[in-house]
């Protein structure tokens, strides 16, 4: 699934259901009100945009209906910094690394961590 951009708000509601787990309309509402209140058709509203984007589907219980994530957070990040990687970067993983330490977006402990994962990966691909 190539991912549709989606607005500021959007993504406010997909990180209260990545965070949350299955969620209803009225639990999002409830979970982001403090943050950002919203009308009930707009919380519902929404939802529907993100179901039709790709990013959630739903369940019907009863009346109500469950909204569920279709893919993890990071395969969605994922995906989507790929994306970048191509666009920008001309598909050079490296080129982008590079230009993140270059302008200190990475510091050494993310690096010492980073370059101990890929170790770790080369290790268990043996």
């Amino acid at each position: 699934m190539k991912p549709k951009n989606i607005s500021e708000l959007e993504q406010v509601v997909m990180d209260f259901v990545w965070a949350h787990g299955p969620a209803t309309a009225e639990a999002c509402r409830e979970g982001l009100a403090a943050r950002h209140p919203l009308k009930d058709s707009t919380i519902r509203t929404l939802l529907r945009r993100l179901e039709t984007k790709g990013y959630l589907r739903h369940e019907v219980d009863g009346r109500t209906y469950l909204y569920r994530p279709v893919e993890p957070q990071q395969t969605v990040a994922a995906r989507a910094v790929k994306q970048i990687i191509d666009k920008l970067c001309g598909g050079s993983v490296e080129q982008l690394l590079v230009g993140m330490v270059d302008h200190d977006v990475l510091d050494r402990k993310q690096l010492q961590h980073l370059a101990q994962k890929i170790a770790s990966k080369k290790a268990r691909t043996r």
